[in-house]
């Protein structure tokens, strides 16, 4: 059985519910499953919640609740509705508190107790409750204002707690070579470079045991030898991404799924996924993915997006006014992907009205018209071509060419900037050679056919090479184009011949239904 091309969201932290942050992401991971289904591969795309921890457990009891009914009503009610909002096609939705994962997380650190590989001792410092994670010195800044004389987070701004415990450690010391070593044979294990360099610095330092347990709280995965002690939660956490393939329980899907072909991050997460995890597999002799891919941060006012500090907005805000496409193609097209990108309604707005509903959508509407008007709705036989249809079609099939490559970079805005230079050499190509002055003369019919022909060509082009971005909108369009009839279902157009030209049928019925992008009032929805 050939591997399925496995890829994940990380582990998302279910104290509440998601912002356009964790959409960004999901989006992401999304449009590299479908593109890669496009490729006639078989895929196998993971999201799920991380529930157990310290932090969620504060959460839960704050609200009047225990932490299960907590997760329980956040899964429930926001993380798995918003998947639907975004359109995603994720094939599993995973939770670290169902069975299937518990097992096999007990499973797991037993094996590496048993191998040695952990042991008892004392832990004495900082942890930051709302990062889950261990401190260290170099990882905390001075509190100014109201935190004036305390060490904070650099990451949330909120002051460490000191911790003492005795607990379980993880031999991860033991790993810093064998790490580096990996690292230098597999220079693209982390991407981008900026997140590789972060990885290789901190590890050269030379790696600390870790703490692998918790015994001052209980809501957690039970060490499974000492029920005294929960199991850290990003110990827990990491494994997911094997347990939902099957370690331990079924050795065909496994077999058959892992290792990861990638892991998106957000870039504050890069150690637990780039040093931790790596490092567990190393020490269970269980294979390590292939690439863990650190994005960058979505920024709002300049600051990382978050609820704690109330910039956190939700993807149902953005997609009420535009549409899940429009959402979906902002994020992937807007920021490159590995840097950290601003969000504001001005340059959605802006971009919706320029890219989709100006290039895109007014190109689609303008050749189903036209069909309409001067071939009764039937798509043309076309003559012969010209040096303006070579051209469409060199930009076509370098369009498809270009984007294929961009998405094997894990590059998305670049995949689609190669995309719209079809968008805006097909309108160019129309404006060029004015299809409704050629219309006037009869003895031009054959040539009018072959202008409207490789107009709608381009559009199928179009169709295969923005599914994987913009699912309904495309969808419609292959409607519009009657091309389902002749060449089937669109999802199964592969990409890497979206730009083989002359594949839609003369024939087939062409017909111009609601605007793929409607133009919006913007001011009226108040934004």
């Amino acid at each position: 059985m050939p591997k399925a091309f496995y890829v994940t969201t990380p582990i998302y932290y279910v104290n509440d519910a998601p912002h356009i942050g964790h959409a960004y992401t999901t989006v992401a991971t999304d449009f590299i499953a479908r593109w890669h289904r496009q490729r006639q591969e078989d895929v196998w795309f993971l999201t799920g919640t991380d529930e157990h921890g310290e932090k969620v457990m504060r959460t839960a009891e704050a609200n009047g609740v225990t932490p299960q009914e907590w997760a329980d009503r956040l899964v429930d009610t926001a993380w798995k509705p918003v998947l639907e909002t975004i359109d995603a096609s994720n094939d599993d939705f995973i939770r670290t508190t169902e069975p299937r994962h518990v097992a096999r997380v007990q499973d797991f650190i037993q094996h590496l107790y048993d191998a040695g590989e952990i042991f008892e001792g004392t832990y004495e410092g900082y942890y930051c409750v709302a990062c889950e994670e261990y401190k260290l010195p170099g990882d905390l800044v001075e509190g100014t204002g109201e935190y004036e004389g305390q060490l904070l987070c650099s990451i949330h701004g909120r002051p460490v707690e000191k911790l003492s415990e005795t607990n379980y450690f993880f031999r991860m010391s033991a790993y810093t070579e064998r790490l580096l070593e990996f690292y230098e044979q597999n220079p693209d294990f982390v991407q981008p470079e900026s997140a590789r360099n972060e990885v290789l610095g901190f590890v050269r330092q030379g790696l600390q045991d870790l703490s692998i347990s918790r015994s001052t709280f209980d809501w957690g995965v039970p060490v499974p030898w000492d029920d005294a002690h929960v199991i850290y939660v990003w110990f827990d956490a990491l494994l997911n991404y094997a347990t939902a393939a099957g370690y331990g329980a079924d050795p065909e899907k496994y077999q058959s799924t892992w290792p990861a072909d990638i892991h998106f991050v957000g870039k504050d997460i890069l150690r637990f996924h780039a040093v931790i995890w790596p490092a567990m597999l190393m020490a269970a002799g269980e294979p390590l993915p292939k690439k863990v891919f650190a994005h960058g941060w979505l920024l709002v006012g300049g600051e990382k997006m978050s609820k704690s500090k109330l910039t956190g907005i939700a993807p149902a805000q953005i997609i009420d006014t535009f549409g899940s496409d429009a959402f979906r193609y902002y994020f992937l097209r807007a920021i490159a992907f590995g840097n950290d990108g601003s969000f504001s309604w001005e340059d959605i707005a802006a971009r919706y009205q320029a890219e989709l509903a100006n290039g895109l959508g007014n190109l689609a509407s303008r050749v189903a018209a036209m069909v309409g008007r001067y071939f009764d709705g039937v798509l043309p036989a076309p003559g012969p071509s010209t040096p303006a249809e070579d051209a469409l079609a060199a930009v076509a099939a370098k369009a498809a060419q270009d984007a294929e490559a961009a998405v094997d970079r894990v590059a998305p805005h670049e995949a689609l900037a190669a995309v719209w230079t079809l968008v805006e050499a097909a309108n160019g190509y129309i404006t060029e050679q004015q299809p409704w002055a050629v219309a006037k003369d009869e003895s031009q019919r054959e040539r009018l056919a072959t202008i409207l022909y490789s107009s709608a060509e381009a559009l199928r082009a179009l169709a295969v090479l923005l599914n994987p971005v913009m699912p309904k909108a495309t969808a419609k369009l292959w409607e519009s184009l009657g091309a389902e009839k002749a060449l089937g279902a669109l999802a199964a157009q592969p990409v890497a011949d979206a730009g083989r030209w002359g594949q839609l049928v003369p024939g087939a019925e062409v017909t111009k239904g609601d605007a793929l992008f409607p133009r919006l009032d913007l001011a009226a929805d108040g934004q």
